[in-house]
């Protein structure tokens, strides 16, 4: 059955984002037209797109999923950390009534998948985009959308990690309440404090693996 979304670009991010294709990975204009059931031209358009997005690299001929090195993980969650709360303290300003309960029912829903980090990791990104989109900020949505689309070349989710998703859990009730009591600073502070605990958490896992590695 072919994928309900016909867009080759999303389905190839979607893809990275869910782990499908991990960093160093060749992706293969053939075997992704054969995956994905269409031609092999919006698939070599969206691979283009992807390569001046500088979500794939050259290897030779081919073209592969790009990797982040330490500094440029680093300089990712330094940009994220001032976007995210930036959103959030837009959104203490600007959420509309509706918007705070999904936020808030969003947080109580996801306490319920602490036993699978797969769905804590979509989860997340769902209570991100939403507190993106309740900013009211579409300059902002935007940058965030380019921050969040080099967040897919990290080969795995912090949420894994021992303790982390309940942690990260009540990390987002905490911003929530602060979105609800119309905190700007507060708001922002919970969710620059979030993020920076998820960048700690990423350097252990890093270190971790390079341990096991060497």
């Amino acid at each position: 059955m072919k994928p309900v979304n016909t867009d080759a670009y999303s389905m190839i991010l979607e893809a990275i984002d869910m782990g499908q294709y991990r960093p160093g990975d060749r992706l293969v204009e053939s075997e992704l037209a054969d995956r994905f059931g269409m031609s092999r031209t919006p698939i070599r358009e969206a691979l283009q797109r992807l390569e001046t997005q500088s979500l794939l690299a050259r290897d030779g001929r081919s073209l592969i999923v790009a990797s982040l090195d330490h500094n440029q993980m680093a300089e990712l969650y330094v940009v994220r950390g001032e976007l995210e709360g930036l959103a959030a303290a837009q959104a203490a300003r600007h959420a509309t009534a509706e918007e705070v309960r999904v936020l808030r029912e969003m947080v109580e829903a996801d306490n319920k998948l602490l036993s699978d980090p797969g769905a804590m990791a979509r989860a997340n990104r769902r209570f991100h985009k939403q507190i993106h989109l309740a900013s009211h900020n579409r300059y902002l949505v935007q940058q965030l959308d380019l921050v969040h689309r080099s967040m897919a070349l990290m080969a795995t989710t912090t949420l894994a990690a021992d303790g982390r998703a309940a942690i990260a859990q009540q990390e987002h009730d905490a911003i929530v309440r602060a979105i609800e009591a119309g905190d700007e600073v507060a708001a922002g502070a919970a969710l620059r404090e979030h993020i920076s605990v998820a960048f700690m958490t990423r350097l252990k896992l890093d270190a971790a693996r390079r341990e096991e590695e060497g």
